[in-house]
C-alpha cells in the first residue's frame, strides 16, 4: 500500500462498505479486509488506521468473530463501531459487555463530554443525534478508558484510551442519521490517523486503467452493456484502457423498459463504443415460462446472459475476459464476500452466475457505489443525461413482475412504467429521486369503469431518496403529481384499475420488491 490508507475490518456489518465510502469521500483511500486477515498483513500493508466495524454477532457468543487483540496494540490508531467498540472491551482486561435491558435502535440524543479536549469529537456540539444499532452494551470500561459520550440507554456509548490512541463508538457514524457524522470520520482519518487527502475519482480511473491492461494483456474482452450507468460507465473506461479489444454486447432480453434498446443504442454511438446487439427476447422469455420464485428468475436470467454471450463469442472469436458493471450493493445483497454479513439477495449478475461460466470476470466497480461510479463517468466525459440515469436491476422487469413473467404482463409493465417516469420528469423531480419505478401486483380488485364492473390489476408505484442505497426513504411526490400519473395509468394501460404508492424506508424495506 503505497498511499495512505484506512483498513476497515468487516465484523459482518451491512454497513461495513459505507464506512468505506464515507472515509473515500475525505478523498483517502480505504480498503475492507475480512477479519480473519493475519496480523502480519495488517503490518505489511502499514494503514494509518484500522476501524472495526459492526456486526449482528454478540461479543461474548462463543462463535463469533473475533480478533486477536495484539491488533490494538501495533501503534495504529484504532476505531471500534457498535460492534467493534464491543469487542474493543471484551478483548482487554476490565472490560464487560452484557445484553442491554432495552434494544437502542434507531436516532439517540448523545451527550458528548469532551467537544473541546477530545479530537475525534471536534468541532461538534456538547448534543449530537446519532443512530443507534444494538442490543448489547458495555457496562464497564476496559483498564485505560474513559467515557467520552453517552445516552439514556447507553451510560458509555463512546470511550477512548488516550495513550494508545483507541477508540469506540457504540452508534454509527457512517450513516447519515449521525448529525455530522462526516466530522466524527474526519476527525479520526485526517486528524488522528494524519491520512494525505490524495484519493480521488481520477486515481482510481488511472489505477483501473492499469489494472485492467495489465490483466487482460493482449486478450479481448467481452463487455456487458445494458444501457444503465454503471455498464456504460464501465464500457467507456475499458474503450479507454484497451480500445477495440473491448466489445460492448448489448442483449435485448425482452425485459428492457419502454424505448430502452433505441436509447441504449443511440448512446453507444455518441460513446462511439465497439457495440454488438443481440435479439435475444425469446430465449429469455422462453426460460422464465412459468417462473414466480425471484431467486429462481435471477438465478435463469444469469444463466441466460452467459449462454447468450457464449454463442456470441462463437461468432466473434475467442473473448477470454467477461466485463460487468457489478456494484457494491449488489455483492453485499447476494453474498458474503469479506465478512460474516448476511444474504439479503441474489443479484442475476453475483449470485446468480452459473458455477461453469467460460470466462474470467473483470468487474473493476464491485466495491463502488452508484455516486462514485457517476463520478467516474463524470471524470470520462460521459454525457450527464446518461449519468442521470435511475438505476435499473440486471433482471430488469422480471423481479418487477411479482408472478409468472409474460409478454402481456411485460406491455403492461412497461406503458406503466413510462408514464410514471414521464410525469416525474414533466414536474421536475426526476433528479432529486433516486429511483422511481412500477411494480406489478399478483392482484386483482374489483372497480368500476364506465359504469361497468371491472376486476383487474394494481399497480404499484415505488420512489425512493438517497445518496448511496444502503440506506433510502421514500419519496414524497407532491398529490397533485400523484393523481396525475394514476389517472394516466388508470386510463391508458389496458388492464390495470388500482393505482397504489409504496411509504416504505429502507431499512426495512428494500428498494425493489423482488
Amino acid at each position: 500500500m503505497k498511499r495512505d490508507a484506512i483498513v476497515v475490518l468487516d465484523f459482518g456489518s451491512q454497513y461495513t462498505q459505507l464506512i468505506a465510502r464515507r472515509i473515500r469521500e475525505q478523498q483517502v483511500y480505504c480498503e475492507i479486509e475480512p477479519y480473519t486477515i493475519p496480523i502480519a498483513d495488517i503490518e505489511k500493508m502499514a494503514p494509518k488506521g484500522i476501524i472495526l466495524s459492526g456486526g449482528p454477532a454478540s461479543v461474548y457468543e462463543d462463535d463469533s468473530p473475533k480478533i486477536d487483540a495484539e491488533f490494538l496494540k501495533l501503534g495504529i490508531p484504532v476505531l471500534g463501531i457498535c460492534y467493534g467498540m464491543q469487542l474493543i472491551a471484551f478483548l482487554l482486561k476490565g472490560g464487560k459487555v452484557h445484553p442491554a435491558s432495552e434494544r437502542e435502535y434507531g436516532n439517540a440524543q448523545l451527550q458528548v463530554s469532551s467537544t473541546n479536549t477530545e479530537p475525534l469529537f471536534a468541532g461538534l456540539s456538547s448534543e449530537v443525534t446519532a443512530w443507534m444499532s444494538h442490543g448489547d452494551r458495555i457496562d464497564r470500561l476496559p483498564d485505560g478508558f474513559h467515557t467520552i459520550a453517552q445516552t439514556s440507554n447507553s451510560p458509555i456509548a463512546a470511550m477512548v484510551n488516550s495513550d494508545q490512541t483507541v477508540y469506540g463508538l457504540q452508534f454509527h457514524p457512517e450513516v447519515e442519521h449521525t448529525r455530522d457524522s462526516d466530522k466524527i470520520l474526519y476527525n479520526f482519518v485526517r486528524k488522528i490517523c494524519g491520512c494525505e487527502a490524495n484519493w480521488t475519482m481520477d486515481t482510481f480511473i488511472t489505477e483501473a486503467i492499469t489494472h485492467i491492461r495489465a490483466t487482460v494483456k493482449d486478450e479481448r474482452v467481452l463487455c456487458a452493456v445494458s444501457g444503465g450507468v454503471d455498464s456504460m460507465v464501465l464500457a467507456t473506461l475499458l474503450h479507454e484502457a484497451i480500445g477495440d479489444a473491448s466489445v460492448s454486447v448489448f442483449v435485448d432480453n425482452g425485459l428492457l423498459r419502454h424505448n430502452e434498446v433505441e436509447q441504449v443504442l443511440a448512446t453507444s454511438k455518441t460513446l462511439g463504443l465497439n457495440l454488438e446487439f443481440v435479439d435475444a427476447t425469446d430465449s429469455f422469455l422462453n426460460a422464465l415460462e412459468g417462473v414466480v420464485n425471484p431467486e429462481q428468475k435471477r438465478k435463469i436470467i444469469g444463466a441466460q446472459f452467459i449462454e447468450t454471450f457464449r454463442a456470441k463469442v462463437k461468432q466473434l472469436g475467442p473473448c477470454r475476459f467477461l466485463a460487468q458493471g457489478t456494484l457494491y450493493p449488489d455483492v453485499i445483497e447476494s453474498v458474503s464476500t469479506k465478512g460474516p454479513s448476511a444474504t439479503i439477495k441474489t443479484h442475476h449478475n453475483v449470485g446468480g452466475l452459473p458455477p461453469d461460466m467460460p470466462f474470467d470476470l473483470i468487474e473493476p466497480f464491485r466495491e463502488l457505489f452508484k455516486d462514485e461510479v457517476r463520478a467516474v463517468g463524470a471524470e470520462l466525459k460521459i454525457p450527464s443525461h446518461v449519468l442521470g440515469r435511475h438505476p435499473f436491476p440486471g433482471p430488469g422487469l422480471a423481479v418487477r413482475i411479482l408472478s409468472e413473467v409474460t409478454p402481456e404482463q411485460l406491455e403492461v409493465l412497461r406503458l406503466a412504467d413510462a408514464i410514471f417516469i414521464n410525469e416525474i420528469k414533466n414536474a421536475g423531480l426526476y433528479d432529486d429521486i433516486w429511483q422511481a419505478l412500477a411494480v406489478l401486483l399478483p392482484v386483482k380488485s374489483v372497480g368500476v369503469m364506465g359504469d361497468e364492473r371491472t376486476y383487474e390489476n394494481a399497480i404499484a408505484l415505488r420512489a425512493v431518496t438517497s445518496s448511496d442505497a444502503m440506506t433510502a426513504d421514500w419519496a414524497r411526490i407532491p398529490n397533485d403529481v400523484l393523481a396525475k400519473i394514476s389517472t394516466r395509468i388508470i386510463n391508458e394501460v389496458q388492464g390495470i384499475n388500482r393505482v397504489v404508492y409504496d411509504i416504505s424506508s429502507k431499512p426495512p424495506s428494500t428498494i425493489e420488491w423482488e
